[in-house]
């Protein structure tokens, strides 16, 4: 089992920008003295859900920090960059973290972040296949050509190229010749979006056990029906995002969450504004908060041992991002990281 830390460098009400950022470095640097075999980092734009704005470049400052864990985003989103630029950065961080870089991608949301960076509503509702497909190619192909609705460029050469790593290509302990892709999905259409291209998921931290056995299996479908070999299907790398909170008893951990969670949820989640004015409806603070204790390894470390045992035997996922600052505390976020390091992952195996 994978287990790693999510960071959201999560503003909470009273909280200033550069504080939650500290916060996200220092869970980041304790995750790997902790032993937890990554973190994943989000990025919004505007809103104090989560202050950091381009994760891959959070992402570069501590691959420079850390020397083991490994690194992904959680997600970069597509629509509101360039997969060429993007693709670059991900090739230049995993050739100078000798392989410890993951990129994680999405499709967002229809935010006004498709407004200020120009990218425009049909980047969101039906551009991100041919983002998705010319960010692989980058990734894949020595030289890259687009003539497609969005994108369109003569021949370019890709530099630097993500299979340049220095070591023995044939050394059957060499890390992969480019820096592995997971897909954000929450919807059918994105699920076999990423199966058709053999791609693992992202699934959210909103969804239940049932529900994300459920996409696995619509992803193993969809995977086969594309013609996916067989062997590549059942060792995909699916990541399971959730929230955890460990605490001497499950009333004190819960406790914990629910002081601090849903003032940051109603600030955060309220701040997103539509590009086109579309009503969106904002979960309940409070209700969500329950609903994401009840769900995830929130209690002492054993029912945290149990719960994580008992999602990857109903989902079949064994890798797992962990939301880990929902005290909103540093020292708190910092003591559940170790904790959950030191009490958890040593009996998980």
């Amino acid at each position: 089992m994978r287990v790693g830390a999510f960071i959201l460098a999560a503003q909470f009400p009273g909280q200033g920008q550069g504080e939650a950022l500290h916060r996200a470095v220092r869970a980041a640097e304790v995750a790997e003295e902790a032993g937890l075999a990554d973190v994943w980092l989000a990025e919004h734009h505007f809103v104090p859900y989560g202050v950091c704005p381009n994760a891959a470049t959070l992402a570069a400052l501590l691959l420079g920090r850390t020397r083991r864990i490994g690194v992904g985003t959680a997600v970069s989103v597509l629509p509101t960059q360039h997969p060429v630029a993007l693709g670059e950065q991900a090739a230049l961080l995993h050739l100078t973290s000798n392989g410890r870089f993951t990129l994680g991608v999405g499709r967002g949301g229809p935010w006004v972040d498709l407004e200020v960076f120009g990218s425009g509503l049909a980047a969101y509702e039906h551009g991100f296949p041919e983002s998705l497909d010319l960010l692989l190619r980058w990734l894949r192909e020595p030289r890259v050509g687009a003539q497609g609705e969005r994108y369109a460029f003569r021949e370019v050469a890709v530099v630097p190229r993500p299979d340049q790593a220095l070591g023995d290509p044939d050394d059957p302990c060499a890390g992969p010749p480019g820096p592995p892709v997971v897909v954000a999905c929450t919807s059918p259409s994105s699920v076999r979006i990423a199966a058709e291209r053999g791609l693992p998921m992202l699934l959210g931290m909103h969804c239940g056990d049932e529900e994300k056995a459920e996409m696995v299996a619509l992803w193993r479908t969809a995977a086969r029906e594309a013609g996916r070999d067989g062997d590549e299907i059942a060792s995909a790398g699916h990541v399971s995002a959730g929230l955890v909170q460990i605490g001497d008893d499950r009333a004190g951990a819960t406790e914990t969450l629910a002081k601090a969670m849903p003032g940051w949820l109603r600030q955060g989640l309220g701040a997103h504004v539509t590009v086109d004015g579309r009503y969106r409806a904002m979960r309940d603070p409070v209700a969500y908060t329950e609903l994401l204790c009840g769900l995830h390894p929130v209690g002492p470390p054993q029912r945290c041992v149990d719960r994580l045992a008992a999602s990857a035997e109903r989902t079949g996922i064994t890798r797992f991002a962990l939301l880990v600052e929902g005290s909103g505390d540093l020292a708190a976020t910092e003591e559940n990281v170790r904790r959950l390091g030191t009490e958890v992952l040593p009996q998980l195996g």
